[in-house]
């Protein structure tokens, strides 16, 4: 599993000291119905959408997301200064940040480094946290992504992102001081060229890498992070020591969005393209059998695993562990949501009830921020900020 993976399993198990046994894990629930179209507790609120528009200046393309979201960003950045404050109680790491980390911004690729300015100026916060901000999404993501295939040959991708382990449990409250500053974050992206949508995404305002996205009519794909010793932080340590053959993993999947012309042109670059971090890709086409979760290390591809009707496999689901290897027990979302799904039946799949199973605990937990659905045929990305009322897991 790696140094990551270990750290994760001891804190979580540390952290069940503190739940209820009623809800140790493999706490789950039955599986979900009627919850779409969203509603209850568990639904926080819809997500507003803004244009991006790519014929503008780098600089200028996050304008109007952030002069929105300025405030919220504010608090969303305070919380990681007081979290590393807390570490570090001097307040040097986060001068470090201040000072130093800016000497980075100019090593990274275009247009990725113009739009962290056009941040910093539209947001009034130091350049430093923004690409702090930024570069937090290559080392924390942990998330339940699914492809799937209706009896009609149409295909459905929906995902839960998870974000904000290890950052600031709140015993009190019982939530996580990341996860609650992300939400009211949440955007819906709507990438144009010359009045043009080129790609869809759901986002974190501020963060120009893309998690989530739609290209209409020709692919769908998440991204989830993967636990490894040669992980994320290796990368970053040797991008800032000059070692830059590698691509940051969330540029690469705007890259991907935005350029690829295909499933299969998108399923060559998320394979073959070096990275900082590795991750799962998960990716889905427009035709029958398009549907995979690519395994990365940082250097290569480890495995690709398709979706097979001939084999009755017309869904692939993935969490944060490698599909071939059984989930840590104290994490265990992949088996409630393959339960689920299969109970669903693939006569019945639907994004009403892919929204079911990404709705049942623990797949549906405390770090979920938002939920998104997506039809690639019809061009479609709907997401919904979620809540995780108690009884729920802390992940």
């Amino acid at each position: 599993m790696g140094s990551l993976g270990l750290l994760r399993g001891l804190f979580l198990a540390l952290l069940g000291a503190f739940v209820s046994t009623q809800f140790v894990p493999p706490y789950t629930e039955d599986c979900r119905n009627g919850m779409y179209p969203p509603n209850g507790p568990t639904f926080r609120g819809n997500v507003t959408w803004y244009t991006v528009n790519l014929d503008l200046p780098p600089r200028q393309r996050w304008t109007q997301v952030i002069s929105d979201k300025k405030t919220e960003l504010g608090a969303m950045i305070q919380v990681i200064k007081d979290f590393a404050n807390a570490f570090v109680p001097s307040g040097k790491l986060i001068e470090l940040v201040d000072k130093d980390l800016p000497l980075i911004l100019d090593t990274l690729p275009s247009p990725f480094n113009e739009e962290m300015k056009g941040i910093a100026d539209a947001s009034g916060l130091p350049l430093g946290e923004v690409i702090l901000f930024n570069v937090f999404y290559e080392v924390f993501t942990a998330c339940t992504s699914l492809i799937a295939e209706d009896t009609s040959g149409n295909l459905y991708h929906g995902r839960n992102l998870d974000f904000g382990l290890f950052l600031g449990w709140d015993m009190k409250n019982k939530s996580w001081a990341v996860t609650e500053r992300l939400r009211p974050l949440v955007v819906n992206l709507d990438f144009q060229r010359n009045k043009k949508t080129i790609f869809k995404s759901t986002n974190f305002a501020g963060y120009v890498g893309m998690l989530t996205g739609i290209k209409p009519n020709t692919f769908t794909l998440t991204m989830n992070e993967r636990f490894s010793l040669d992980g994320g932080f290796i990368g970053i340590l040797e991008w800032i020591l000059g070692r830059r053959d590698g691509v940051w993993m969330s540029f690469l999947t705007r890259s991907v969005l935005e350029n690829a012309t295909s499933y299969d042109d998108a399923k060559n670059q998320l394979s073959k393209t070096k990275m900082l971090a590795p991750a799962y890709f998960i990716l889905g086409g427009n035709r029958s059998g398009q549907g995979c979760v690519i395994t990365r290390s940082r250097r290569a591809s480890l495995d690709i695993w398709e979706i097979d009707l001939e084999r009755g496999r017309w869904y692939v689901l993935e969490t944060n562990y490698d599909h071939w290897k059984e989930p840590l027990f104290l994490d265990d979302r992949r088996t409630p949501a393959m339960k689920c799904m299969n109970q669903t039946t693939q006569a019945k799949i639907a994004p009403a009830t892919i929204y079911n199973v990404l709705s049942t605990k623990p797949v549906l937990n405390k770090l979920t921020t938002y939920t998104t659905l997506m039809d690639v045929s019809k061009g479609k990305l709907e997401s919904y900020i979620r809540e995780c009322p108690d009884p729920c897991m802390p992940w």
